[in-house]
């Protein structure tokens, strides 16, 4: 009874085995994964210069945007003029004074012939005495008016000097918070315009001065020539 059992053990055993060592056996299609330290390294290396020249394209396109930002600022333009109303207005009061000029004005073409007909050179000895009064009436009415008129220039020059100073206050306050250098230089050009303003006003009152002065200088030495002329025609009158 014991040998056929043996024999059933041993004839068995293989069958057994088998599955077993099947199924421990690697698949032939698995593969295994290498890992490589420098070919990492390289693919780190590699991702930082990435990441570094990224970071340099977003830095220069910050500069041209805050470049762009500056251009435009300095291109802005100033939001009104302070000056030009008030220089205009100021320059067309004065010259509308100097036009109003009286007897002898400002042109240079009627200057000479008006001259010669009010203060003559010399009165001939026939001049009758209601001629010589009439010029030296007409003259003295022409020294008169030019003397009130350099007081309207001056007066019209120095009407507006408080606009003037709060326009210059106001251009250097634009000119201290210019957002750019368009605004800056526009201020300037208006503080120039300013100066030259004031610059003509003298001008004007100095012509008008020198004008006033000229005319009683004049009518002075006119009235001596008409006191000769009245002297010789009384002398004749006397023979």
């Amino acid at each position: 009874m014991r040998r056929p059992f043996a024999c059933f053990l041993i004839t068995t055993l293989p069958l057994v085995a088998l599955p077993v060592t099947g199924l421990l056996a690697p698949p032939a299609a698995a593969q295994m994964m290498v890992y490589d330290p420098a070919n990492h390294a390289q693919n780190i290396l590699q991702a930082v210069r990435a990441l570094q020249e990224l970071e340099g394209q977003v830095q220069q396109l910050a500069h041209e945007i805050q470049m762009l930002e500056n251009m435009a600022r300095n291109l802005e333009t100033m939001p009104v003029s302070v000056a030009e109303s008030i220089i205009g207005q100021r320059i067309l009061q004065i010259e509308a004074v100097l036009r109003r000029a009286r007897g002898i004005g400002y042109s240079m073409a009627d200057i000479e012939r008006a001259f010669e007909a009010a203060y003559p050179e010399d009165y001939g000895a026939a001049t009758p005495g209601a001629v010589l009064v009439e010029d030296a009436r007409a003259r003295w009415r022409q020294s008169r008016d030019a003397f009130r008129e350099t007081l309207e220039i001056s007066a019209a020059a120095l009407a507006g000097n408080e606009d003037d100073a709060g326009a210059v206050r106001r251009l250097v306050t634009e000119s201290h918070n210019a957002a750019g250098a368009l605004q800056a230089a526009q201020a300037g050009n208006e503080l120039a315009a300013m100066t030259t303003q004031q610059l003509m006003q003298i001008e004007a009152m100095l012509a008008a001065q020198h004008r006033a002065v000229a005319l009683e200088e004049a009518r002075r030495l006119a009235e001596e020539t008409r006191g000769r002329a009245r002297l010789q025609s009384f002398l004749g009158s006397g023979d």
